[in-house]
């Protein structure tokens, strides 16, 4: 199997948060991927070494500050009641509304949705922002996410 249910999902809390509604139909888009596919992924695209962003080593392409063009501030939107993810960001990523995307947070956990589903609902997924990469399946822009309320833009090999 290669999702769970969100209803199963140990961080499911983030995307029912009472402040920051999903709707229904979007709630099914949200698909938490089961252990076993999100290390697949993790080792194909993120890491095949390290478990977790606090663990990247410049062997690791996410380690490596080459491959990390500029960051950007995204917390003070996300405090304030801005609906809208950083228009550097949104240029950076430049994708297609359809285009499938990946919220890595770790080994085992990843997340996959739209491109129009995370772009709606950033700042659900915001509440996991410790060092959480995005990437877009056949895209090669990368933005990592920092709990220093930065993120970092760039380009994976």
């Amino acid at each position: 199997m290669n999702y769970i249910s969100l209803n199963d999902y140990k961080k499911a809390w983030v995307f029912r948060h009472k402040d920051l509604p999903i709707e229904s139909d979007d709630f099914l888009k949200i698909k938490p991927m089961s252990e076993a596919r999100s290390a697949n992924l993790w080792a194909s695209f993120i890491s095949n070494e390290n478990d977790h962003p606090d663990f990247f080593k410049p062997s690791d392409w996410p380690g490596n500050d080459n491959n990390w063009s500029q960051s950007i501030e995204w917390e003070k939107l996300w405090d304030q009641d801005e609906e809208h993810l950083p228009e550097e960001l949104i240029e950076h990523l430049n994708w297609d509304n359809n285009t499938v995307i990946y919220f890595c947070i770790s080994r085992r956990d990843v997340i996959e949705t739209s491109w129009s589903i995370f772009k709606r609902y950033w700042k659900n997924f915001l509440f996991m922002s410790d060092g959480s990469i995005v990437i877009g399946k056949k895209r090669k822009e990368a933005a990592q996410f920092l709990e220093n309320g930065q993120v970092k833009l760039g380009i994976k090999p």
